[in-house]
């Protein structure tokens, strides 16, 4: 059994239930969904869905760098969305943050999400396997 720590910042949204930010465990960081509120002032990020995805995505960034690592080392991530028909614009952002090669991922609609905001977002990290400067990685 791989021991688990919490990983934690003011950087982004406080839970607010019975959840961490994120926990490592073994070579993974599994990060809570994400939604698009602003960790300064607790607001929902309200207008378009691609300011809502930005917010929601930059919460996950922040977390994922307080546990020292990088977008470029998230494997899988799943997006919740409560209108398919912000696909294409969710997507837009999406990859701005995500460059191809992207990581695995699920995308799904579903009936209503938390503050009943339009996106929400979750991810697996594997550090230490990014694409990035001196992981030795395989694909150049």
């Amino acid at each position: 059994m791989h021991h688990k720590k919490v990983i934690s910042t003011e950087q982004a949204p406080a839970a607010i239930g019975p959840y961490s930010q994120a926990i490592a465990a073994g070579p993974f960081i599994f990060t809570s969904g994400q939604i698009p509120i602003d960790p300064v002032n607790g607001t929902i990020v309200t207008g378009d869905i691609q300011a809502q995805t930005r917010r929601s995505l930059e919460n996950i960034k922040a977390i994922l760098a307080a546990a020292g690592a990088g977008m470029d080392q998230v494997v899988k991530t799943t997006v919740f969305v409560k209108d398919m028909n912000d696909f294409e614009k969710i997507n837009e952002v999406y990859a701005e943050y995500f460059p191809s090669p992207a990581p695995a991922r699920s995308l799904v609609q579903v009936a209503r999400l938390p503050r009943d905001v339009g996106v929400e977002i979750e991810v697996i990290a594997a550090p230490g396997h990014g694409h990035g400067h001196g992981s030795g990685g395989c694909c150049g």
